[in-house]
């Protein structure tokens, strides 16, 4: 692409992306800090996909989601998992008419442009696979019929770390279908001293603006899809999922033993869209490897399985990405 062509994505995505700061704003009368959270939920968001957040209760995640939510003229649905929910009650089922002797659809809270999944590793394997169709397929079947859901449509999840008790492993099929893994940790001293002074009162209700309408979304979606990526930063994205799965290739022979499996295709795909809207939230129109290496944590943390070797030397998927990147090279 020609530089006047960069130049003319450039400023469409200044244009377009006027609206973040506003929402970063807006967002920040409930939420302190937390920026690094909100930044992932906005690119899924732009970036149409799914965001599993993982940490421990009282960190404010679905404060966020909520929060985000209120900031966009959207549908909003909320789903509490719990041990003894049933698929039924998350997409819905058949009512039978006694007065028409046929059976009616009753539509289920899936239904709905953003839902937010709480604690979604709280609920039965059966519960959890019941949303695979609706993510991946922004579709849902229920009896014979299968209806569209909403566009945009958004899962937002959270979940308490795994060795917390009355907690349930997500499918790897399900895990896979969220773009990105985002690990919410405790805040500093000053932000919850802030946190303290703001939400130290019994029943203070901060209200949020509507500042952001679906059309919104929809049309920075589109010029999200514009953003210039070079052909360098594709082969380095390659690259990268690559060394997940035969580190040997990229100088990594030490990691073999390592990983258990590594990233799928779909991790190639998610990384260079995501660190596509990454650059788009930062007001540019052309992706740098910085984009990729930023965003890339959040899109392999959870798609590489460490081996028995790993976790018998204590190492995490996170310090095995850290590794990758450090090792291969930036074009």
């Amino acid at each position: 692409m020609s530089l006047e062509g960069v130049a003319a994505i450039n400023e469409m995505v200044k244009k377009e992306s006027a609206f973040v700061e506003a929402l970063m704003l807006e967002i920040q009368k409930v939420l302190v800090g937390q920026r690094y959270l909100v930044e992932r939920l906005m690119v899924g968001i732009l970036a149409n996909g799914h965001v599993l957040i993982e940490g421990v209760p009282g960190l404010a995640k679905t404060t966020a989601v909520k929060a985000l939510a209120d900031t966009l003229q959207a549908k909003f649905q909320r789903i509490q998992f719990t041990p003894d929910m049933l698929p039924a009650d998350l997409i819905g089922t058949l009512i039978y008419d006694q007065r028409s002797g046929g059976f009616t659809v009753k539509r289920g809270p899936v239904f709905a442009n953003i839902i937010l999944a709480d604690e979604i590793n709280r609920a039965p394997a059966k519960v959890q696979s019941a949303l695979l169709e609706a993510m991946q397929e922004r579709q849902v079947t229920i009896g014979e019929e299968t209806m569209k859901l909403e566009d945009p449509f958004l899962v937002l999840a959270t979940q308490n770390p795994i060795e917390q008790e009355g907690t349930y492993p997500l499918p790897e099929a399900q895990v896979d279908r969220f773009m990105l893994k985002v690990k919410v940790t405790y805040p500093t001293k000053d932000e919850e001293f802030q946190i303290l002074k703001r939400m130290g009162n019994t029943g203070r209700k901060i209200d949020l603006n509507r500042i952001v309408t679906t059309a919104d979304i929809l049309r920075s979606r589109k010029v999200v899809d514009e953003v210039y990526m070079d052909e360098k930063i594709q082969h380095y994205i390659v690259d990268i999922v690559e060394a997940t799965r035969e580190p040997q290739k990229h100088g990594l022979a030490d990691l073999k033993p390592l990983i258990q499996y590594g990233a799928s295709p779909r991790a190639t795909i998610n990384l260079a869209v995501a660190s596509k809207a990454l650059a788009f939230l930062n007001g540019r129109g052309y992706v740098t490897p910085q984009d990729v290496k930023t965003i890339g944590m959040d899109v392999l943390r959870h798609r590489i399985a460490p081996s028995y070797e790993a976790e018998a030397e204590n190492l995490t998927s996170e310090d095995l990405v850290t590794r990758i990147f450090a090792q291969v090279q930036v074009p």
